[in-house]
């Protein structure tokens, strides 16, 4: 058994709305994939609404309740994927963990954001 790499949000509040966290060393426990699931039906859900929001604000006869409506719809979806992401780069590894390289191999000289193309200026 490997060591346990800390706790993992999950996609839901418990019934006071407070985060809701696993630990565990196995990610592919039940409760893990479960997790997953639901982490990939908020993000699901996310892009549906957003493609509902689109069609409705091009409509000029929306009106202020169903564009209240889709506002909170858009928020709750929002603070859903915010926590997907919040619990997804939690448990990505470290810079440098995992791949034994300090640099991506791809760009030895820092990467193009370093200023340095072709690895030296004159």
């Amino acid at each position: 058994m490997s060591a346990m790499t800390g706790l993992r949000l999950l996609p839901w509040s418990n019934p006071d709305g407070k985060p809701c966290y696993l630990a565990s060393d196995d990610g592919n426990s039940l409760l893990s994939r479960r997790a997953d699931e639901i982490e990939a039906l908020q993000v699901a859900m996310g892009r549906e609404l957003l493609r509902h929001a689109r069609v409705l604000l091009e409509d000029r006869k929306a009106d202020v309740r169903e564009l209240r409506f889709l506002a909170e719809r858009l928020c709750e979806s929002l603070r859903d994927v915010l926590r997907v992401a919040e619990s997804r780069g939690g448990r990505l590894p470290a810079h440098g963990e995992g791949d034994g390289q300090d640099e991506p191999e791809d760009f030895p000289d820092g990467g193009p954001a370093s200023g340095r193309a072709g690895g030296r200026r004159g």
